[in-house]
């Protein structure tokens, strides 16, 4: 409804003002609405007053003949509203509503203006705090006032108001009237709930001058026409009551006696302080708009407000005992000469309180002195704990940040505008709101940044560097970012050493507010320029515990004990402590090229850079320690200004880095063998499984438990039968039955080379070296042996075979000689001479090796093929000088 009517509106004020699509508030017949400039974002508040509002509800009354007097009174009541908004540009003071926007008027017949950014009406905040007191208390029932933030959220609006703001909102109409009755020469005549708004701020303003007008003493000069009282005090039933004279708070002065003085106001102010201890919160007069109602009212004593009446307050809700005693009774009298005028109203005992003296001494303090404002500045935080959450946002704080323009306060106002956001259960909000960007115009505007050194400037950076942990915990990340960071590189690129030092200090509340990309790029460019340009031993000191807890460190800046050499910390823990900010990369990039840069040996310097080291130590790579940082660690541990403690500190260090160091490096290198060797068998080993050799036997063709029947592999013949006869003495048979194919599973067989039937040692740890049993079983492992048949060069006997071997026992079965192979490779040929050497079992394989080369069978040895399929041989015989040892019985083959 309300924003279709703004939309009808066709102003100045619509075109240049942003305005909400509801009223926030009611003051009177105005709506009040909440609007910002479009250029620049300014606060205010729209007054609309639309013309509709004056038309009888429910059809005319008084008939068709008294249209003409109908409109002749609503013409009246748009002159006296304009009247109204044309008095606020006229009245400057700062107890009176201040007008932003001169009073215009719309296509359709209504009045716009606009103000100063007010809250509500003293009378809508009554309003709803009876409502409150309705459903069960104050927090029975939320507030049905929002206000709209900054980021466009909203919130519910704060509706208390207890004695501290009743007693601060008083003194400020008691000022006000002040001005009207002794400056102005006027007279309000309609001192109501309605025509007090409170601002942003919390102060509470005068409006609603559409009565307004000269009182009979008056000898101001003024254009405002007297008021005509027969004519405003008559009740016309056609026109809303919001355009009317309220009688429930108007002086028996205008009623009974009319006459227009400037204590009649007193009397209003009075039904008004009642109002607010009243319940509910309304006038103790109640006439209904009549004359005669308000006649009949103090025809009785009882229906009166006096002191032996409680002033018609309920007992329950009890006045305050000097307001009760004092100021009232003065108030609300018959005699307007018995009545206190506004100054003597300031001055009551009833506003002797600390608080409120406080708040007085703050609205003079642009008036005050130096000296005075000083002292105020140094006691304040004594008595702050006692005001009022409400009081501290609204009032005192933002009376503080408009003090900010005097340089020489800076440092105090910025003192107790900490203290304030640290006990303020809502400092966020006034934190980001007012306190961020008055820091943003103080110290980071170009004006400012462009000065010479300013010592008060200086003092108030280092108040900011102090508190920074309550700016940390009360700023987001991305505002933090914007406008607090850059004050803090402001004080890391100071000239002035204890700045640095502060700032420095600072990092473990600012780190966790940052992220990763602003504290490598932004922040920490800045504190290495510093440490790397500085020429003072204790911001080298500072820089390197600053850097150390960039890397992740902990800040254990011992302050009780400062002698710089850094043995204090050492077993001190301490319990701030961060993330690392800084990658590898930039660790060892830019970090400990820094520290290379280290030219002075003092301990205190030695010992902060060995807590970098520490973290050093823990993110770059072992050999980037063992290249870049070991060497330097020696060359600062031998520094020429260090005692045995402190050389022992970086002893610890060294070890530890290269115990780092060499396991690393030795588990590195392990991991190399094992490869490497994983590697080398599967090339000689290919396509034999690592599952066991039962898995490799039965890739062959062969079941488990199956034996290999060797004999028959390489001979060719029938394979024993199992009863023990043997097949093989079919020797000189005309004809011999080819052999069954069998698989070869790669071990390199000759036709004249035999095994044991009996279980040699060598053979069967050489056979268990390569997963096989000598019984024929399969272990869990198989692997093929190192060489094959290509890595031999072919044999060829030096003399023809003259006869075949015969058996020498009934269970050996003689072989027939293998056909004489072609020479190849160097033409080495082998002695078959050297057969006519006996061999023993013992003998038949290589020491050490289960595949090796056996020798040549002799003349006199009979070799064959056991009933196990294992070669087998006869006992030697004797032979002088004994059977060859070692590398002698292969002779032959050399």
């Amino acid at each position: 409804m309300f924003s279709n009517a703004l939309k009808s509106f066709s102003s100045n004020i619509s075109a240049n003002y942003t305005i909400a699509p509801q009223p926030s508030s009611t003051s009177g017949p105005w709506r009040i609405f909440d609007a910002k400039r479009k250029n620049t974002e300014k606060a205010v508040s729209v007054f609309v007053f639309d013309k509709k509002t004056l038309e009888p509800q429910g059809g005319g009354l008084g008939g068709r003949g008294n249209a003409a007097s109908l409109k002749r009174a609503h013409e009246e009541v748009i002159d006296r509203l304009r009247r109204e908004a044309s008095s606020l540009a006229r009245l400057r003071h700062p107890s009176v509503l201040e007008l932003v926007e001169p009073v215009e008027e719309t296509r359709n017949g209504g009045l716009m203006f606009a103000t100063e950014h007010v809250t509500a009406s003293l009378a809508s905040l009554l309003h709803e705090k009876d409502e409150q007191e309705r459903a069960g208390g104050v927090g029975g029932r939320g507030s049905r006032y929002v206000v709209e933030e900054q980021d466009g959220t909203r919130r519910r609006r704060e509706l208390e108001i207890d004695e501290l703001e009743i007693q601060k909102g008083l003194l400020q109409l008691g000022k006000g009237l002040e001005f009207l009755h002794e400056s102005a020469g006027l007279v309000h005549a309609n001192l109501t709930p309605e025509a007090v708004l409170v601002n942003a701020k919390g102060d509470w303003k005068i409006a609603g001058l559409g009565f307004c007008g000269p009182h009979a003493s008056s000898t101001a000069a003024t254009s405002l026409a007297p008021i005509s009282l027969h004519e405003v005090l008559i009740h016309d039933p056609r026109l809303p009551k919001s355009v009317q004279l309220n009688l429930d708070y108007s002086s028996p002065d205008f009623v009974l006696d009319n006459q227009l003085v400037a204590s009649a106001d007193m009397f209003s102010l009075g039904l008004l302080v009642i109002a607010l201890y009243n319940s509910p919160h309304t006038s103790p007069l109640s006439t209904g708009g009549s004359l005669s109602g308000y006649k009949r009212t103090f025809a009785s004593s009882s229906t009166v407000p006096s002191q032996s009446n409680n002033f018609l307050v309920p007992s329950s809700n009890p006045l305050p005992p000097r307001l009760a005693s004092e100021l009232l009774p003065r108030l609300i009298t018959r005699r307007a000469a018995q009545r206190m005028s506004a100054r003597e109203f300031q001055e009551a005992s009833y506003f002797d309180n600390i608080l409120v003296s406080t708040i007085r001494f703050l609205d003079a303090l642009p008036a005050k002195t130096a000296n005075e404002k000083a002292q105020f500045m140094r006691g304040l935080p004594r008595i702050m704990s006692q005001f009022p959450r409400s009081v501290l946002e609204k009032k005192v704080l933002p009376a503080l940040l408009d003090e900010m323009k005097d340089k020489e306060l800076l440092a105090p106002i910025l003192a107790n505008v900490f203290v304030m956001v640290k006990i303020m259960p809502t400092g966020k909000r006034p934190f980001t709101e007012k306190v961020v960007p008055k820091l943003r115009e103080v110290f980071l505007a170009k004006s400012n940044a462009a000065n010479e050194r300013d010592t008060g400037r200086e003092a108030g950076l280092m108040i900011i560097l102090e508190n920074m942990q309550i700016a940390a915990e009360n700023c987001p990340g991305k505002e933090f970012r914007e406008d607090i960071l850059p004050i803090l590189e402001l004080a890391l690129e100071s000239p002035t050493h204890g700045l640095v030092d502060a700032a420095l200090g600072t990092l473990p509340h600012v780190l966790p507010v940052l992220d990763f990309s602003t504290s490598k790029n932004e922040l920490f460019p800045v504190i290495a320029t510093g440490f790397a340009k500085t020429s003072s031993l204790a911001i080298k000191v500072r820089g390197l515990e600053a850097i150390c807890v960039l890397c992740g460190g902990s800040n254990g800046a011992n302050v009780n004990n400062d002698d710089l050499n850094g043995l204090g910390d050492q077993e001190k823990k301490s319990s701030t402590s961060s993330s690392a900010m800084l990658d590898k990369f930039t660790v060892q990039e830019k970090v400990v090229p820094l520290l290379k840069g280290i030219k002075t040996k003092e301990p205190g310097v030695m010992m902060a850079a060995l807590k970098v080291f520490k973290q050093v130590g823990q993110v770059a790579d072992t050999d980037f320690l063992a290249m870049e940082v070991l060497p330097l660690l020696w060359a600062f541990s031998l520094g020429p200004l260090l005692d045995l403690q402190q050389f022992e500190v970086f002893m610890e260090l060294i070890k530890s880095l290269s115990g780092k160091i060499e396991r690393e490096h030795t588990r590195k290198l392990r991991e190399m063998s094992r490869d490497n060797a994983n590697a080398a068998l599967g090339v000689r080993h290919s396509g034999v499984s690592r599952t066991g050799s039962s898995a490799a036997f039965a890739s062959s063709g062969l079941q488990n438990n199956e034996e290999v029947d060797f004999a028959a592999l390489v001979s060719g013949r029938n394979a024993t039968k199992p009863g023990g006869e043997d097949l093989m003495n079919d020797w000189g048979a005309p004809t011999a039955q080819p052999a069954r194919p069998q698989p070869n599973n790669g071990v390199p067989t000759f036709a004249w080379q035999t095994t044991s039937s009996t279980a040699q040692p060598s053979m069967a740890s050489a056979m268990g070296r390569y997963g096989l049993q000598a019984n024929g079983q399969s272990s869990h492992r198989a692997i093929t042996p190192d060489q094959t048949l290509s890595s031999f060069a072919t044999l060829t006997p030096s003399m023809p075979w003259s006869q075949p071997l015969q058996p020498t026992s009934p269970s050996v079965i003689p072989l027939r000689p293998a056909p004489p192979l072609p020479a190849t490779g160097a033409g080495r040929q082998i002695n078959w001479a050297a057969a006519s050497k006996p061999v023993s079992v013992g003998q038949t394989a290589m020491s050490g090796r289960a595949f090796g080369l056996p020798p040549p069978p002799t003349n006199t040895q009979r070799v064959g093929v056991g009933v196990n399929g294992i070669m087998a041989g006869t006992q030697p015989q004797a032979q002088p000088g004994g059977p060859k040892k070692g590398l002698e019985q292969y002779e032959s083959l050399l």
